[in-house]
């Protein structure tokens, strides 16, 4: 006769030490300022972070693993919002808005949230071999365009006009804009031109 099986009681997940989450936040806040003040990640070392933070390197490491994995998370904090207004925030970024305007909606958004961490987002954009397309915020953003045109317009080609209207909102492209002179307000005009104009490509057949 096979004995009963003991159940194992049931753990709840080790909720994260106070002073852990003290040390996170002074690294990701030290981390921040000390990118946005040099311009580009690059110029800054795991060593001046950890003395900005007043934390050890090892800290730094075990944590993070090293300066990308500081700016991914910087980027997941900068996301987090735009994420819950996409799944239950207002309109017209949030459900309750035709489609169409939720797909402009979007691309604003994501142009505002690049321009507003250029060099964090090149960085990342970056890191992945040279390519934007392999982190995992690319994935996200392209699935849930894909679905707002494929809504909009059809099912036809959604899947690559995702790509193409992504692609106005690279970071690299950005970047090109704002070096040579072009102002915000003309970049957010032409990814809206370009939004519309594919979008209005798909009702009129």
């Amino acid at each position: 006769m096979t004995p009963p099986q003991r159940k194992e009681p049931h753990k709840e997940p080790r909720k994260e030490r106070a002073d852990a989450q003290r040390n996170r936040e002074a690294v990701l806040a030290a981390a921040e300022r000390l990118f946005t003040e040099r311009g580009d990640p690059d110029r800054v070392s795991m060593d001046d972070i950890a003395a900005a933070a007043g934390v050890g390197k090892g800290t730094l490491f075990r944590r993070f693993g090293d300066r990308v994995g500081l700016v991914k998370a910087l980027v997941e904090q900068r996301t987090e919002q735009l994420r819950a207004d996409v799944v239950s925030g207002p309109p017209p970024l949030g459900p309750g808005a035709p489609a169409g305007e939720r797909a402009l909606a979007l691309l604003d958004a994501l142009l505002c949230l690049k321009l507003d961490t250029r060099p964090l987002m090149l960085a990342l954009e970056s890191a992945g071999s040279g390519s934007p397309y392999r982190n995992d915020t690319y994935a996200l953003w392209h699935a849930e365009l894909t679905a707002l045109l494929t809504e909009a317009r059809g099912e036809q080609d959604a899947d690559f006009l995702a790509h193409a209207l992504l692609a106005a909102v690279r970071s690299d492209l950005i970047e090109h804009l704002c070096a040579n002179g072009v102002p915000p307000r003309r970049i957010h005009d032409g990814v809206a031109a370009l939004a519309r104009a594919t979008l209005a490509d798909g009702t009129a057949r």
